[in-house]
Order: structure tokens, then sequence, then C-alpha cells
């Protein structure tokens, strides 16, 4: 990402966590909606063009290149304590996956039974834990580093494997918008560390249009969920059957 690209994802941010539309940065512009949203989206906006959607966000320029910066450096974990704490509190980890997918407080509001004082006690929380920072009129900054990740077999992951993973896949995948494909073969180191790297890649497509999308209305928006894997694997009944001196061991 360029350095242009990564200023104008926080301007975006922080129009958002202030209730700025595109439509009220189009009439402060007096230009039209769709010529913000290009605007806003490409790489070659002019200083003083970038200052005035700056000041509309209610900031100077060296707010805007101090919280990249500081968005840059974002945390990429949370401690084993921490994440327990979050898996503990069902409301908590609600509120973290929706601040996650950048919903509004209003959109938290309007969609859960949370009231406002309850709400608002758990972005506190949130803030505490420096995934977001808390700002005025019920609003918020997410702060996490883009490769933010869940620790390897931590409370959260544990929580996952325990209570989510089961439902999601309580499913024959035939719906709308669904899909799961399974498949076995015989693969080399090599070729299995050519997957790992195109799973990489999906997954940063994921996030990509997930980014792209966080602009558009919360009804035009679907929580999705995704999961790839692969392991080297052997369906337990084969392995029983296996001769001991043919086990197979995949080298770390």
């Amino acid at each position: 990402m360029s350095q242009t690209q990564a200023l104008m994802k926080t301007l975006k941010q922080e129009l958002k966590a202030r209730g700025v539309t595109y439509a009220e940065v189009a009439r402060h512009l007096q230009l039209s909606e769709s010529s913000i949203k290009r605007l806003i989206s490409g790489d070659t906006l002019s200083v003083t063009r970038l200052e005035t959607l700056c000041e509309i966000a209610g900031m100077d320029f060296s707010d805007l290149v101090r919280k990249t910066s500081e968005a840059r450096r974002g945390i990429t974990t949370l401690t084993e304590e921490q994440e327990r704490e979050v898996a503990g509190d069902p409301h908590l980890l609600l509120v973290t996956v929706c601040v996650i997918n950048q919903w509004t407080v209003e959109q938290i509001l309007q969609t859960y039974a949370l009231s406002e004082p309850q709400c608002i006690q758990l972005l506190a929380r949130l803030d505490r834990l420096k995934l977001i920072e808390l700002l005025p009129l019920n609003r918020y900054r997410l702060i996490v580093a883009k490769e933010f990740r869940w620790l390897p077999n931590g409370p959260i992951q544990q929580f996952f494997q325990k209570e989510v993973q089961p439902d999601f896949l309580a499913s024959n995948f035939s719906g709308p918008g669904e899909k799961m494909i399974f498949r076995t073969g015989m693969l080399s180191r090599t070729a299995n560390a050519e997957l790992m790297r195109k799973m990489d890649r999906l997954l940063a497509q994921f996030q990509e249009l997930h980014e792209a999308d966080s602009g558009l209305a919360l009804d035009e928006r679907f929580g999705s969920s995704l999961m790839v894997a692969l392991r080297p694997w052997e369906l337990q009944h084969f392995r029983r059957l296996r001769k001991k001196d043919m086990e197979k061991v995949f080298p770390e």
C-alpha cells in the first residue's frame, strides 16, 4: 500500500468514526457523491483537497499523518489474558467482532439487544485493550495492525474450535452464497508450500474486499466467514491399518 493510499484509508476511517457521510462531503465540496467516492478511492489527491477533507473530518493534516503512522504500528496480537477476557464475555466478543467489521455504535444498538450505556462500557474495555480509540459522541477508531492475528491455540482460537467451528460446519453448504469443497490428494513439500502461499493471497484478497465494502450501507453487507485449511492428513481408520514401518511424518 502506497503512503497516499494509507493516508486515504485513515481519512475514510476518521470520516466514518465521526459519522460524516460521502453525501455530506459532496455537499461541502459542491461535487457529486460519485465524484467524492472516486476522489477518496484514488491516489492522486492534491494536498489542498486533502487538507480540506481533513477539516471536514475535524482534524488537520499533521493529525492524519500521525494517525496513519499509528495505524501502521497498531497491535498485532492481544496477550493471552486479554484474549481470555474477550472470549469469556459474550457481549464483549460480540462488540469486538462488530468493531473489527467496522460497525458504527448506532448499527450495533439498532441490531442487538444492548443498551447504549452497556455498549459504551464495552467499547471502553476495547479502548483499554488498545483495539480501538474511543472518540467523543460515541464514535471510535479501529487501531489494530493490518496483520492483527489471534494467538495460535489461544483463548479465542480455542473458543472458535469449541463453539464456532461446529456451528459453522453444521450446514450442507448448498444455500445462496455458500460453497464447500473438500479434496484429497498426494502432494510434495514443494506443492504444499505453493498452496500455502496461494491461501495467504486468498485471505489477503478477502481482507481487501472486506475493507472495500466497508463504505456500503449495512443492509448491503452480510456477515461472511471463510475457512481455508490444508494439512498433511490421513483418515484415522486408514492410519490404523498402516504397517508400523510405513508410518509417515511430514518434516518440519
